[in-house]
């Protein structure tokens, strides 16, 4: 059995062991579980304290589906939840996780699930939680889209783009809207829109730190960095940096 194949066998082990220790220790200490539907993330110490409350109610058993995909530092494997009381009228459910290794604990766990009657800790399934479950983008694929769309970011700087939406992106990058949606959610928990326009704040703020900012309006800022909107703006740049972007410039300066 290899590291990866060890690994999720005793995660497994520790959920349905209803031990919160065990399951946090498969994170690394600056690790993170990403509740992709809920659009939550949890450290370590977050994750015990919220597993110790979720296994004092849970009457489930954890089981695998199918192969774990590994592919260097990355893995991928399906799962499914059953009932232990099947008379009690309990509904199971299915998922699957994204894992992203360092060394042999996971720096960042991405979770996607199906529940039916949404009673459980996870309450219901994004569209792309539904579709990676489903979708045969496997992790090696996975890795090479998203290693192009961090060059798109990073060269290109496509998110200048006040016209760039989820169709455009895929077309550029010659993949489907689905694996792009899949991709960006697996690989940084985020949605699209949240996933580009942190990139837009990070440009926006770097022009207002700058003395001699050569648009002195925000509604030029904004519109430089890609937004097509004050508010858009102000409400992405707020929920980055704490501030809105008139008290940013006026700090920085």
């Amino acid at each position: 059995m290899n590291a990866q194949q060890q690994f999720v066998q005793t995660y497994l082990e520790a959920w349905n062991d209803h031990d919160p220790s065990g399951v946090a220790s498969h994170l690394c200490a600056d690790g993170l579980y990403c509740d992709v539907p809920n659009q939550t993330q949890l450290g370590g110490e977050e994750l015990l304290a919220h597993l110790i409350d979720y296994f004092s109610n849970d009457h489930y058993r954890y089981e695998l589906i199918g192969d774990v995909l590994v592919n260097q530092n990355t893995m991928a494997f399906q799962y499914q939840v059953i009932p232990l009381e099947t008379h009690s009228g309990a509904q199971g459910w299915s998922g699957a996780e994204f894992v992203q290794l360092r060394g042999n604990v996971a720096q960042q766990i991405n979770d996607y699930y199906r529940v039916p009657g949404a009673q459980s800790r996870r309450d219901g399934l994004s569209e792309e939680g539904r579709r990676y479950a489903k979708s045969g983008l496997g992790v090696e694929a996975m890795e090479q889209l998203l290693s192009a769309l961090q060059k798109a970011m990073d060269q290109d700087k496509v998110y200048l783009d006040p016209e760039l939406s989820l169709p455009r992106l895929a077309d550029k990058l010659g993949c489907s809207v689905n694996h792009l949606s899949q991709a960006i959610n697996a690989g940084h928990a985020m949605s699209f829109f949240d996933y580009i326009n942190q990139f837009r704040v990070t440009e926006a703020a770097q022009i207002l730190r700058q003395k001699d900012c050569q648009f002195p309006a925000i509604l030029d800022v904004a519109l430089s960095v890609g937004f097509n909107s004050t508010s858009t703006f102000y409400t992405a740049f707020k929920k980055a940096t704490g501030e809105t972007p008139a008290k940013y410039r006026r700090g920085a300066q």
